[in-house]
């Protein structure tokens, strides 16, 4: 017992450090770099109060660039890497299905058909100082999943089947719906298909403020029961023999790990496969133990979306990638990967 709690504490202090230092190396390089010795001066001049070693000229473009412009981008990445990861890891638990993740009961095309209605019926219009665009993105995809709960739920119970069946069919309804308000707004479609691609342009702190309730709130609630989430591996009924109320855990965890999932796709588009291989890669680590595979899931997750950030805004510069498709060139050879292997039966 005591080498196993060892063991977490080294995974956990691992992946703290790999993702300070891709953090640390997001805010250092892009179109002005900043020598990494330099972002460090500046940080611990805000922290403890010293002064770093430059002209007040130099220091003021580097703080400016830092402070209002990549730290933000960069703890949304964040937000949004341990949104996604995390309900990919409660998906898979739920529906016992290694292929499950965040977008499979209708969150994202609900999202993406909220955000079109916004940016082509709607455009120009705003709330709270933001575009309709985020708001819709998260009513639709919220809506949606409430709405292919319902459809499932039989009595007091949701059979995982019929969630997914109805998940498809709902998803693949609203897509079609999506298409045809893109056609309806065809000046306005370099802005539709960039934002479902996913990214993270011209977003600010704003938008992290808004992203991080819903995970202060979510992440202590789906850990607390990730001791239940072990239990529901075994079979809902094996778990319900142990004392555990498996549809009534089913229903929070969906619902808590949806609404993360709609706030990640609500302040960034669609960006696929990390609710998928994350938690697929730190299970091939830590094993199923869902009290260190959140926790963990949650910190790689967060270094996989940073990384991925700064390859979309760096590697074709000063054109920025979306981000979905640096994400889809990393998790679509791992999902193909994971097809084989499961062929093979070694799931």
């Amino acid at each position: 017992m005591h080498r196993f709690k060892r063991e977490n504490i080294s995974y956990i202090f691992i992946l703290l450090v790999l993702l300070g230092g891709v953090m640390l190396l997001a805010a250092s390089m892009g179109a002005v770099p900043i020598p990494i010795a330099t972002t460090l001066k500046i940080i611990a001049s805000k922290v403890f109060g010293t002064k770093p070693a430059l002209d007040v000229n130099t220091l003021n473009i580097y703080e400016t660039i830092l402070f209002k412009v990549r730290f933000a981008r960069i703890v949304l990445a964040v937000l949004v890497g341990v949104a996604l990861s995390v309900s990919g890891v409660v998906y898979q638990g739920i529906f016992k299905n290694p292929m499950a993740d965040p977008y499979i009961i209708g969150v994202s095309s609900g999202a993406a058909l909220g955000a079109t209605v916004a940016a082509i019926v709607f455009k120009g219009l705003g709330v709270f100082g933001f575009t309709l665009v985020p708001v819709l993105a998260f009513i639709g995809a919220t809506l949606t999943v409430f709405f292919v709960y319902n459809l499932a739920r039989t009595g007091t119970k949701v059979p995982v089947a019929t969630l997914l069946l109805a998940g498809v069919a709902i998803g693949a309804l609203l897509q079609a719906l999506t298409s045809f308000v893109m056609i309806l707004g065809t000046k306005d479609l370099h802005f539709v298909i960039f934002w479902l691609m996913g990214g993270f342009s011209s977003k600010n702190w704003d938008h992290v403020m808004v992203m991080l309730p819903f995970l202060i709130l979510g992440l202590p609630l789906i850990f607390y029961y990730s001791r239940d989430l072990n239990l529901l591996l075994l079979g809902e009924e094996r778990a319900r023999q142990l004392g555990i109320e498996a549809e009534k855990i089913k229903k929070v965890l969906i619902i808590v790990a949806s609404l993360l999932a709609a706030s990640a796709v609500a302040v960034s588009g669609i960006v696929g496969f990390v609710g998928l291989i994350v938690p697929h890669i730190i299970r091939l680590i830590t094993g199923p133990d869902h009290r260190i595979l959140i926790p963990c899931s949650a910190l790689f997750g967060a270094s996989f979306v940073v990384f991925s950030d700064l390859l979309a805004r760096t590697l074709m510069a000063p054109t920025e990638i979306p981000l979905g498709v640096i994400t889809a060139l990393f998790g679509a050879p791992f999902f193909i990967y994971l097809l084989k292997r499961s062929k093979r039966g070694l799931f």
